[in-house]
């Protein structure tokens, strides 16, 4: 295969032992496997070296924006394929990416809607709905933007498209992990806000975290998700108030 063609899939992992091998036989598919570990204690590194397409990078995590565009810097190909550890790409994206790449294209970025998943079975609202994310893209032609602490925003210098075939996203495997990851988001989300000066008020400590959750349950449509509505738009709001209860603290 032409190199312009060949594809190089990066991952972000901590303590990923679970999700790894079957991770990486999902997207066997590419050419290369960077995975950047911010040293995982436990058996993350001995399953990935198992595979031989793996480069497996310690690397200390600042934050996400820093590590991904590490990675971007260790790749060899061009067309770069990011995944989380818990993303899956079914066989009909698996064939949409590839036949994308093999092709003149006049895109260098495309978004992936992700299907979310509450362990096993789909979330059809909640404000999940529209969920999108870069997945696909040339190295040569992006870059993640360094102030974006969490949620990540890629800069692209091109074309964008989207692929057709959704991405689906393990998000929530069970309540107390889902909610610790929100904890997580929301204190990174502080740090970037305190960054650009922002303050803590009391409208965005107390109101703010109440209106995220009505939006997701009653104007996105969460009520309709049943008891996985409720957990997905309330842990959603915790968010926003761990966020604004962090960067009052900081202030």
């Amino acid at each position: 295969m032409d190199n312009s063609r060949k594809i190089s899939g990066i991952i972000i992992t901590y303590n990923e032992e679970k999700n790894i091998k079957e991770l990486l036989q999902n997207i066997d598919f590419v050419d290369e496997i960077v995975i950047i570990d911010s040293y995982s204690k436990d058996k993350t590194k001995e399953i990935a070296l198992q595979n031989k397409k793996v480069n497996f990078i310690e690397h200390p995590f600042k934050d996400f924006s820093s590590q991904r565009n590490f990675g971007l810097t260790k790749a060899i190909n061009n067309w770069i394929l990011f995944i989380d550890g818990d993303e899956r790409i079914t066989e009909s994206l698996k064939n949409e990416i590839l036949e994308t790449v093999s092709k003149e294209s006049n895109f260098d970025a495309y978004y992936f809607y992700r299907k979310y998943m509450y362990k096993n079975t789909p979330v059809n609202f909640s404000g999940t709905q529209t969920d999108k994310n870069f997945r696909l893209f040339k190295k040569n032609k992006a870059k993640y933007i360094q102030e974006r602490l969490v949620h990540e925003t890629l800069r692209v210098d091109g074309n964008i498209g989207i692929l057709h075939n959704k991405l689906l996203h393990f998000s929530f495997s069970n309540y107390m992990d889902y909610k610790n990851k929100m904890i997580k988001y929301g204190k990174l989300k502080a740090q970037e806000l305190f960054m650009k000066n922002k303050k803590a008020n009391y409208f965005n400590r107390f109101i703010k975290p109440i209106y995220k959750f009505l939006y997701n349950y009653i104007i996105r449509l969460g009520i309709l998700d049943g008891f996985k509505g409720i957990n997905i738009c309330y842990l959603h709001a915790y968010s926003v108030y761990i966020t604004y209860k962090t960067l009052a603290k900081l202030n």
